[in-house]
């Protein structure tokens, strides 16, 4: 059984930066794809990023590229959301996700199997 649990999420001001985490925890990432997404509220869940757990290769959603980083440590299992410059539209539950590992990068929700229970990041403007 695979299990993600995230972390890091907060209250902070525009222009500040967060690092949240995703452990998981049953299966080692090197075989696994995980994705951030988030959900504001009134808003339908959002692709934020990916990376694939063998080679560390990302691929990230246009309202992420330039702020928001996805990096792994497959040493303690868990991949890491950098997020940058923030403003009050990243105002969300941001949610870690996984499935096994494919080659093509995929951003919908229903691609992936398993979920964290998800973190709030609150920006304030």
């Amino acid at each position: 059984q695979v299990q993600l649990v995230e972390s890091g999420g907060g209250l902070v001001q525009a222009g500040d930066s967060l690092r949240l985490s995703c452990v998981v925890s049953g299966r080692t990432i090197s075989n696994y794809v995980v994705a951030w997404f988030r959900q504001a509220p009134g808003k339908d869940r959002e692709f934020v990023g990916v990376i694939r757990g063998h080679d560390g290769s990302t691929y990230g959603a246009d309202s992420a590229k330039g702020r928001f980083t996805i990096s792994r440590d497959n040493a303690k299992n868990t991949v890491y959301l950098q997020m940058n410059s923030l403003s009050f539209e990243d105002t969300a539950v941001y949610y870690c996700a996984a499935d096994r590992y494919t080659y093509f990068f995929r951003v919908r929700s229903t691609d992936y199997e398993y979920w964290g229970q998800g973190t709030q990041v609150t920006v304030s403007s």
